[in-house]
């Protein structure tokens, strides 16, 4: 999926969250995210945190919006690749989420493909909010080896962002950073 995190954190700006990026980044995440994200606070609990720091100036849709800014669309040709690969390789996803972005990113995959989840594409989708540990921490690439049933050096782990690739790496998974201007299907060839 296309994400930007610098939409959400414009869209909060524009709400008055003058302080956004000490709260939540794609790397670091205050209590409160990290909490959503592991699935130790609930929506409802998220939501009364977020309205309590703008002092109710903002409604729960507006910070839905905002939170959901950063999901953009789809790369098709990226989903028409892990199809093509799924006959002959296990595929595992392994993602930092909560279930308001969840919602939304299925909500887009569904307008765009009329595909209900990301979950079709892969054996098992390992989510942060259900296995209760986020990246780059070792506990949830552990939980997914033991829980999938693979081996972490006869295994190749994609990421876009380095720290979660060195928590990969010292564990002795096989790795690829994802440079921004790479798409997974351009892998085909030298992981194959």
């Amino acid at each position: 999926m296309n994400i930007d995190t610098n939409k959400t954190t414009h869209a909060f700006k524009e709400l008055g969250f003058t302080d956004f990026e000490s709260m939540y980044t794609m790397l670091k995440a205050n209590n409160v995210f990290d909490g959503l994200e592991t699935g130790h606070i609930t929506e409802n609990d998220f939501y009364r945190y977020m309205l309590e720091v703008a002092d109710n100036r903002v409604s729960l849709e507006q910070v839905t919006k905002a939170w959901n800014a950063m999901l953009l669309d789809f790369r098709t040709d990226s989903l028409a690749f892990l199809k093509q690969l799924r006959p002959r390789h296990k595929l595992f996803l392994l993602s930092n989420t909560n279930n308001i972005h969840k919602q939304a990113f299925d909500a887009i995959l569904m307008d765009q493909t009329g595909i209900s989840s990301l979950d079709e594409f892969f054996d098992k989708a390992y989510y942060s909010q259900h296995v209760g540990f986020r990246k780059p921490g070792a506990e949830i690439f552990e939980f997914v080896l033991k829980d999938a049933g693979i081996i972490a050096t006869e295994t190749l782990y994609v990421d876009d962002l380095f720290p979660n690739i060195e928590t990969a790496r010292s564990l002795g998974f096989k790795t690829h950073l994802l440079l921004p201007e790479e798409k997974i299907e351009d892998l085909r060839y030298s992981h194959d």
